[in-house]
């Protein structure tokens, strides 16, 4: 079975960017324009791992990310955030809010893919993924 990804970004060019990369690569791929469309496909996707834009419409990735870390269902998943925002803060912020890793756009999706096969392939997400079969 697919492992799937879940990409939220309101950038409707990177967006398809990263559904090309992810898909070449063997994965199934949903999509979400703003924070709340992320919450609701994060229940009906079911996502193996979410790429998560921070500054997004309605409700930031910030926000999410604390909702999916309050949830039991939804607390392993990892999350990779990926973001314009380049301080130090908002890199600690983001991670402080539960992301797993943090990467500064413009990233080459060669490099997401490559974080999202580590991070799908280390023993921790063996173990999550074994958790909420």
């Amino acid at each position: 079975m697919r492992r799937k990804i879940l990409i939220v970004d309101d950038n409707a060019e990177l967006v398809k960017l990263l559904r090309l990369a992810f898909r070449s690569a063997g994965y199934s791929v949903a999509t979400a324009a703003d924070g709340i469309q992320a919450l609701k496909k994060v229940k009906t996707a079911r996502p193996d791992l979410i790429v998560l834009d921070l500054v997004l419409p309605h409700v930031d990735g910030f926000a999410v990310c604390e909702t999916l870390r309050r949830c039991a269902r939804t607390a392993p998943l990892p999350v990779i955030m990926l973001t314009g925002l380049g301080s130090q803060f908002a890199r600690l912020a983001g991670l402080e809010s539960g992301g797993t890793d943090f990467l500064t756009k413009p990233v080459s999706p060669a490099e997401l893919v490559r974080k999202a096969n580590a991070l799908l392939n280390s023993p921790a997400a063996a173990g999550a993924s074994a958790g909420s079969a």
